[in-house]
């Protein structure tokens, strides 16, 4: 059974390191038959993306290492089926000899992981190392560089992957890479007493479905604050102290503030 990359975004705390591995590994170095050289500059394999969520005082950041998703039914491969092959181990590669000139599969890939190299007049992107593998390695340069273990790429048997997630853009295609603890919505806030002047410690916080429905249940903390975390996108109605807040997080992440349940 080929390998699948594993992302667990809870472990990713941000460092880089597959992104700078990825650049040590392939950067003014060929790999040929399987790359060219990448670029030192405007091509990221693997690329750390930060994701600002919220608002404040409720911000929170995640980190989100992408790169090609070696898919099932790629489209790089059906845009060019001379010069893009899958190796039995999974992984695509685009043959830097073949794909010379086809700058249009730039624009196949849906998550924009294939990038042009004009000096050359190629398309490239990640090769899961394939090189390294060839020649001894288990995992991938940008795996082997992580720290936190953020990074796995092993058999998909051997992983839980009921609770896992794709990329939007590549659902549906038998993306690889999984993403593990990928961050939903969050609804929250401070429950206040403005006439008391004080926050209000230890009361019962209600989310409810826009048609009413419990969805949690939580108590503010000693700071009167609260969090609803990991909710799906939709409108939500929070309930403290017999009061209702609307809470849509369709588009983001939610921070209502300061929740008044002062006596009207």
């Amino acid at each position: 059974m080929a390998k699948v990359f594993v992302i667990d975004v809870a472990h990713c705390n941000g460092c880089h390191n597959c992104q700078v591995a990825c650049k040590d590994e392939h950067c003014d170095q060929p790999w040929l038959p399987i790359a060219e050289a990448q670029p030192l500059t405007g091509q990221y394999w693997c690329k750390v993306n930060q994701k600002e969520r919220g608002q404040v005082p409720w911000v929170r950041v995640s980190y989100e290492p992408t790169m090609c998703n070696h898919c099932a039914d790629a489209p790089c491969m059906k845009t060019a089926p001379e010069a893009v092959y899958r190796r039995e181990d999974g992984l695509v590669i685009v043959d830097p000899a073949k794909a010379k000139g086809l700058k249009g599969l730039v624009d196949s890939c849906p998550i924009g992981a294939i990038y042009y190299n004009e000096a050359l007049d190629i398309p490239q992107k990640c090769t899961g190392c394939a090189h390294l593998l060839d020649n001894g390695w288990e995992v991938p340069r940008c795996v082997d560089a992580c720290p936190t273990d953020a990074l796995l790429y092993v058999e998909e048997s051997e992983v839980d992957l009921s609770e896992a997630v794709v990329l939007d853009g590549v659902a549906g295609l038998g993306g690889k890479v999984y993403y593990l603890n990928y961050p939903k919505r969050f609804i929250a806030g401070t429950v206040v007493d403005i006439a008391a002047d004080e926050v209000v410690i230890g009361t019962t916080v209600e989310l409810k479905s826009a048609s009413g429905d419990l969805v949690a249940t939580l108590t503010s903390d000693d700071l009167g604050d609260f969090k609803f975390d990991q909710v799906e996108k939709a409108c939500y109605v929070v309930e403290v102290g017999g009061k209702s807040f609307e809470a849509d997080v369709t588009q983001r992440d939610l921070s209502l503030g300061d929740v008044d349940v002062s006596a009207a």
